[in-house]
């Protein structure tokens, strides 16, 4: 496989991912700066990953989404690419129009680092294609703006169509109030867009594929992408 690994000046977690997708998982990884304009179609998926893009200035995401490259990321994803964000890559998402609801600061106004259980909602995707149905994964976070939000209107018709991919959760998969690290609404910690090819979560799958960083959880979200996206099967646009 090949996957596009977009990087902005301020993203800080390309290499995690070129280190898994291709030293831990043996596939082929390009890093595609924000401002090339090409077209993304020899990608069979691509990645937006962690960081500070731009700084994160004015919002986490905000400047990012008017990257040359957003533009060629709308389209691949348009012609039916799989497009995969975490932590920064979330909130550039949201910021872009590509996902729903907007990423606000953490309730306790402080920056989160830390293990969390998220448990996941759907295994009929190509994101969750390996999982099973309730499984807790043990993933870490580490940010300050992981707060997801939807008015009361939008929230019900997330949780109407199933976009809720990850909700934050107990060890033992139950969804409390504690076991929320950043006060998002009904503990969201991961959407998909309604066509089902555009998925971004807060936690860092990346982070947590090998078992000498303490976990290899991530694995599943990697290896369902993998499973969907595999050469034989046809690219966006084919």
């Amino acid at each position: 496989m090949k996957f596009g690994i977009l990087v902005f000046p301020g993203t800080w977690s390309e290499r995690d991912w070129h280190h898994v997708l291709t030293r831990v998982l043996g596939h082929t990884a390009t890093y595609i700066w924000h401002g090339d304009s090409s077209d993304l179609n020899a990608y069979d998926a691509l990645i937006v990953p962690g960081g500070f893009a731009h700084g994160d200035y004015l919002r986490a995401g905000a400047i990012a989404r008017f990257s040359p490259v957003m533009e060629r990321v709308a389209e691949y994803a348009d012609r039916g690419g799989l497009v995969l964000g975490s932590c920064n890559g979330f909130q550039i998402l949201t910021e872009a129009g590509m996902l729903p609801g907007v990423l606000m600061r953490n309730a306790s106004l402080s920056f989160r680092c830390e293990w969390v259980h998220v448990r996941v909602e759907r295994t009929d995707t190509p994101f969750t294609n390996r999982c099973s149905p309730g499984q807790v994964l043990r993933i870490p976070i580490s940010h300050g703006e992981g707060n997801f939000f939807l008015d009361d209107a939008e929230l019900a018709m997330l949780e109407a169509r199933q976009g809720v991919m990850f909700r934050y959760c107990t060890a033992e998969g139950e969804i409390t109030a504690a076991a929320n690290p950043n006060g998002s609404r009904n503990n969201i910690a991961g959407v998909i867009n309604t066509r089902g090819n555009i998925m971004a979560l807060m936690p860092h799958p990346e982070r947590c594929c090998e078992m000498r960083l303490g976990g290899t959880d991530g694995l599943a979200i990697c290896d369902s992408l993998i499973a969907t996206a595999a050469p034989g099967r046809s690219r966006a646009g084919d």
